[in-house]
């Protein structure tokens, strides 16, 4: 550190590292960066997360009514429970333009834009809203965003249409899925590192210097603010470490290609997850941090593909593929259900744990949850949404919206509301014209 004058771009260095710092009352700048003659910002940036699950959801078990504390959720959003008050559940919304395949492939390729997919095996979908977030945002942060998924990608083309639409909800332009990290060690080596290296060095070792001379100039809440983000990045390097050394994968089990492509990273293969529930909460985690400090604010985390082949021997359902146990309302089917929610609930409730100010990291965040079908039967007549956090005190929680019996109910719509939050707004987007009054 070379001034006592910090602000919201001050970050820790060591060789081969830059790491930002999460809000503190001691920094007085927050957010961008403001003009010449301009007071600095002091109010957090809202960020957008989209958290994705394939193959719908018990079709029994997908619901909520109420209001608030007395909200009564279904069995499958059980993990949410504590959420209630900074949970909004949407019901009814659709794309029209996903109904034309009715299969995975071309139910999921558009979940993110309403766009026409084009079929054949050709790949043609829209740019995606995470990614036209990113456009506008992408300038303030070290990752425009976070593009992070828990299965392979597939190339293979089924019933006419690419599966490339089933393993990427993000399109960085309609021909162009968003490269798909799935390696923990990578997406951390995003955050943290200047380049993607293997290097024996923490990146907590390279920068004790900084975060030492650093707290010489913060105060107390701030110095134990610190210590419990440096404490988290060590917890995450140390299980990306560990992963790969207790054998065989379980869960997620990679293809010979796959194999390879992780052999040819520079990152060593200790970055490999060992079980699906591991890999989740890596990646759950990786998404925290990159919002706690501002390194991204756009993430979306697929958990798994539509028309997904992950097994789960963590809740001992390993005698089937996620994909044939959609297809029937069973016990083991809403206990995978809830797996999934738990991942949603451990982010939302670290994030909830973070301060920025007046408000929590949750607060300042729209972490949408949504699968491309609402059970596995294809039924994509409505799609399931459910949305936490405030965007900054731009979003009330605490409802149910049915837009089942309205005519105008595009997915889009929402989409454009939640841009509006982020203070991006088109006249269109995908197939809608104007946005959802009521978010």
């Amino acid at each position: 550190m070379t001034t006592h004058q910090f602000s919201r771009r001050t970050f820790l260095r060591g060789v081969g590292v830059t790491m930002a710092l999460p809000w503190m009352e001691s920094l007085t700048v927050w957010g961008d960066s403001p003009p010449a003659g301009v007071k600095p910002a002091s109010e957090a940036p809202v960020r957008l997360a989209v958290l994705f699950s394939g193959n719908g959801f018990h079709s029994k078990e997908w619901w909520a009514k109420g209001e608030g504390k007395q909200m009564e959720l279904g069995k499958v959003l059980a993990p949410l429970t504590d959420f209630r008050e900074k949970m909004l559940f949407v019901r009814g919304l659709y794309n029209e333009e996903a109904q034309k395949g009715n299969i995975h492939s071309s139910q999921t390729g558009n979940l993110l834009s309403g766009a026409p997919l084009a079929s054949g095996g050709e790949i043609r979908s829209g740019t995606s809203i995470d990614q036209l977030l990113a456009q506008r945002y992408g300038h303030s942060t070290k990752v425009p965003s976070l593009v992070l998924g828990c299965e392979k990608s597939n190339p293979s083309v089924h019933k006419n249409y690419s599966m490339l639409y089933s393993s990427h909800i993000s399109w960085s332009s309609p021909t162009t899925p968003t490269p798909l990290e799935i390696y923990p060690a990578l997406a951390f080596d995003r955050l943290f590192k200047d380049e993607v290296s293997k290097g024996d060095k923490s990146v907590l070792d390279a920068v004790l210097s900084d975060a030492t001379d650093l707290r010489r100039h913060i105060s107390a809440n701030d110095q134990h603010k610190l210590d419990e983000y440096l404490d988290s990045v060590r917890d995450v390097e140390q299980r990306i470490e560990n992963a790969g050394k207790k054998g065989e994968l379980q869960g997620w089990r990679p293809t010979l290609d796959a194999q390879m492509a992780v052999r040819k990273h520079p990152r060593p293969a200790d970055g490999i997850p060992q079980d699906i529930a591991e890999h989740m909460k890596l990646m759950c985690d990786i998404l925290v941090l990159g919002f706690q400090t501002d390194t991204t604010r756009i993430t979306t985390l697929k958990l798994n593909n539509d028309h997904s082949s992950l097994r789960f021997p963590n809740l001992g359902v390993d005698y089937m593929i996620h994909h044939l146990l959609s297809h029937s309302d069973t016990a083991d089917w809403l206990k995978v259900n809830q797996f999934f929610l738990e991942q949603v609930a451990y982010i939302a409730r670290k994030l909830d744990g973070i301060q920025e100010g007046p408000r929590t990291l949750l607060d300042n965040t729209m972490l949408m949850y949504c699968s491309s079908m609402l059970n596995g039967n294809h039924d994509a007549s409505q799609l399931p949404v459910v949305m936490l956090g405030g965007a900054g005190g731009r979003l009330k929680g605490g409802r149910v919206l049915d837009y089942k019996e309205k005519p105008e109910r595009q997915m889009c719509r929402l989409y454009l509301s939640m841009m509006d939050k982020m203070n991006v707004r088109l006249p269109k987007f995908g197939d809608a014209a104007k946005a959802l009054e009521e978010v």
